[in-house]
């Protein structure tokens, strides 16, 4: 381990290998006209904090919140931090889908210690989502390390924010790795979210789309006070290099990892912030496929009506084309899915331009469109009328789609908060 150790920090300093890293990406890209790409490879928050041999870690106890996505050159951050001089790593917590990523949507994870290390692994979802003072006991410093997607409702930014306020509480400082957001810097959309509905997977009045990376987005829950007890909080992000705001996923040059079992591939995390809506349908969102968000259906539907009427939108960055399927159980990905075992007919987004892509948009036109010409009307559509809220951020969206508004009217509602919540942002941004 130590050889490995020392392997990893040679290649961070510019050693090279015959191995190049595997990208992910749509068949039909148009990259951004940016003269410097493929010229400033993105460093990550951790992979800094291993180059500089984990010196701001020297002589501590740290915790360690992460998933399998907190990887350095292959090798996972607590294998590194294990083997690091002076680093005494002696707790470890998993978000949602574990520490290991293989835990379902929804799925409880529980208490154990890692296979590996044999250090105390500490579930936050489940019976518990914060970090208590016991399993902080003793701890120096806390170190958030986890791959996000960027949209509101993804869970491990609640994580996050939960275990900066037990941070605050235990009176030991938060250190966050950054990563890049895999939308980018500059897509905002969707509304923000309304007090009344605040939830786990809603818990920031921000938009669906908040154009955040983790870091930034710490700095921002503490400078706006969205959680209470952080006022005295010592808040640490170890910033990337290379990263910028235009920068989608697959111009970072880094390997995808799927970051939970139904976010598969980049265009699975780009179409999800619009898409998941349907998880309040009681259309099939694709779980139980190979396409978990990609494909949208239902018994009855026509796929053909509704892709010729989406396409007839001109919506940008996409087309979309008739599908049909059947979702099964999938181990390891989807456990007893919507309408498993029935046939479905509906739609496929193929992604054209993903420069020009807007998620949440094109997520209500394909609502929209469902409600108007699917065998169901809006009313019996929304299976999950308070789930749709939760995800939305407000409840304006089932009335808008119950009273049958035109899909860009809706889109114009959220404008002006979009406008303001850009503008509160500019004091938290990291990256240009």
């Amino acid at each position: 381990m130590r050889l490995l150790f020392l392997c990893v920090l040679l290649s961070l300093a510019g050693c090279t290998s015959d191995e190049k890293p595997v990208r992910s990406e749509p068949a039909t890209v148009r990259y951004a006209d940016q003269p410097n790409f493929g010229r400033s490879p993105v460093v990550t928050g951790a992979e800094v904090l291993a180059r500089d041999r984990f010196r701001r870690l020297a002589g501590k106890r740290v915790g360690l919140v992460a998933n399998h996505t907190a990887v350095v050159g292959g090798v996972h951050l607590i294998d590194l931090m294990q083997e690091a001089p002076d680093v005494d790593l002696a707790a470890l917590f998993g978000p949602e889908h574990g520490l290991r990523g293989e835990a379902g949507a929804g799925e409880r994870v529980v208490n154990g210690r890692d296979e590996r290390t044999g250090i105390p692994v500490y579930s936050l979802y489940g019976r518990t989502n914060k970090p208590t003072l016991r399993m902080l006991r003793g701890l120096d410093v806390l170190v958030f390390d986890i791959q996000d997607i960027g949209a509101r409702f993804y869970t491990y930014i609640s994580t996050m924010g939960l275990a900066m306020q037990a941070a605050a509480e235990a009176g030991i400082p938060f250190i966050v790795l950054d990563r890049p957001n895999p939308l980018g810097g500059r897509y905002v959309s969707g509304w923000v979210l309304e007090p009344e509905w605040a939830s786990f997977v809603g818990k920031y009045p921000i938009p669906i789309a908040h154009g955040l990376t983790v870091g930034e987005l710490a700095r921002m829950i503490k400078g706006e006070k969205m959680l209470a007890g952080l006022e005295r909080l010592e808040l640490q992000v170890v910033p990337m290099e290379g990263w910028q705001r235009w920068m989608l996923w697959h111009e970072t040059g880094l390997p995808w990892l799927a970051p939970s079992p139904n976010i598969p591939t980049f265009a699975t995390a780009l179409v999800y912030p619009g898409s998941c809506l349907f998880e309040a349908a009681s259309a099939s969102e694709g779980r139980g496929t190979r396409h978990p968000f990609e494909w949208i259906g239902m018994p009855g539907a026509d796929g053909r009506l509704l892709a010729d009427t989406l396409n007839g939108r001109g919506l940008p960055g996409v087309r979309f084309e008739p599908v049909s399927f059947t979702p099964e159980d999938i181990p390891g990905m989807a456990a007893n899915p919507k309408l498993e075992g029935k046939r479905l007919s509906g739609v496929r987004y193929v992604l054209t331009d993903t420069s020009r892509f807007m998620p949440v948009e094109t997520g209500v036109h394909v609502l929209d469109v469902f409600a108007r010409y699917g065998p169901q009307e809006a009313a019996s559509l929304i299976s999950r009328p308070e789930w749709l809220a939760a995800l939305a951020g407000t409840d304006r969206l089932l009335g808008y789609l119950r009273r049958s508004t035109p899909a860009r009217r809706i889109v114009q509602s959220w404008s002006g908060e979009v406008d303001a919540f850009r503008q509160a942002r500019r004091a938290y941004l990291i990256y240009p």
